[in-house]
């Protein structure tokens, strides 16, 4: 199933937090995941963020979703801080 956001919202795959560093040292509970996540697809009234981006967004202004066991996010484009 595939979430068609409207106006001018974005979906995106939410990016899970690092077990390991790249030494290899195992990481315990994150205390707060990133808040940064794949674009997935568009509203029809996005401007600036395309599909395949990689942003940063404002944690607190989102909507999750749980969908075929990935955790997705829905948010307006204003709310994406930047991409990376």
């Amino acid at each position: 199933m595939q979430l068609k956001p409207l106006q001018d919202r974005v979906v995106a795959l939410k990016e899970q937090p690092m077990e390991t560093t790249k030494s290899g040292i195992l990481l315990g509970e994150a205390k707060e995941a990133p808040a940064y996540a794949v674009v997935e697809s568009v509203g029809p009234d996005v401007k600036i963020v395309k599909t395949g981006d990689k942003i940063v967004y404002k944690n607190y202004s989102t909507t999750d979703i749980k969908l075929d066991d990935k955790d997705y996010i829905i948010l307006k484009e204003e709310d994406v801080l930047a991409t990376l």
